[in-house]
């Protein structure tokens, strides 16, 4: 029975602990993208649409805030919403979602990059599930080591469940803008 080939003797610890983070940020990488990989399949074999009712409803909300300003979409009134009362928007929605969706709209037009606010909206939730990956790989690192922090941060980010309601766990794994994908990351990096 063949043995392995031992280990140089000659090497510092500065290289092992060099090549260790290099490991590390290549695995943490390697789950972002499949955190990322895993909320574009539908996009990928489809396209990117919207198909429920609150996202849908986000993202007309993000479209008028990208077009008409904060002011308007403060007092934006949707006849649409709850048919046939209607919804003043401003007073009844947390514009957290909108307003980071329409910042990110307004900087890539700021460089020239000519993006619909459809596929920001869309692309929203595969960029926080890569960011939910991260902020929970450094929260566990904090709390025990970063073998553990990679381990967390692989099950967070294939599977990102945002409540212990198992019928919420479909609506996370995809692209839309909704609040619930995002909610991870955005309720695991509060002080």
């Amino acid at each position: 029975m063949s043995t392995a080939p031992p280990l140089p003797q000659n090497i510092s610890a500065s290289t092992v602990a060099n090549t260790t983070s290099l490991l590390r940020i290549l695995a943490l990488g390697l789950i972002s993208a499949a955190a990322i990989a895993s909320r574009l399949f539908a996009v990928i074999n489809f396209e990117s649409i919207i198909h429920e009712f609150d996202p849908w409803f986000n993202y007309r909300a993000t479209r008028v805030l990208a077009a008409k300003g904060f002011y308007e979409f403060w007092n934006w009134f949707d006849p649409t919403a709850w048919y046939p009362l209607g919804r003043v928007v401003g007073g009844t929605v947390y514009p957290g979602l909108m307003a980071t969706s329409g910042v990110i709209y307004n900087f890539l037009h700021y460089f020239n990059l000519p993006v619909d606010i459809r596929n920001v909206c869309v692309l929203l939730a595969p960029g926080f599930s890569a960011l939910t990956a991260w902020a929970t790989y450094m929260f566990t690192k904090e709390m025990k080591d970063p073998s553990a922090g990679l381990l967390a941060a692989a099950f967070i980010g294939i599977v990102q469940a945002t409540s212990p309601v198992p019928s919420l766990v479909p609506t996370t794994m995809k692209p839309s803008p909704s609040s619930f994908s995002c909610s991870p990351f955005i309720s695991g990096s509060l002080p």
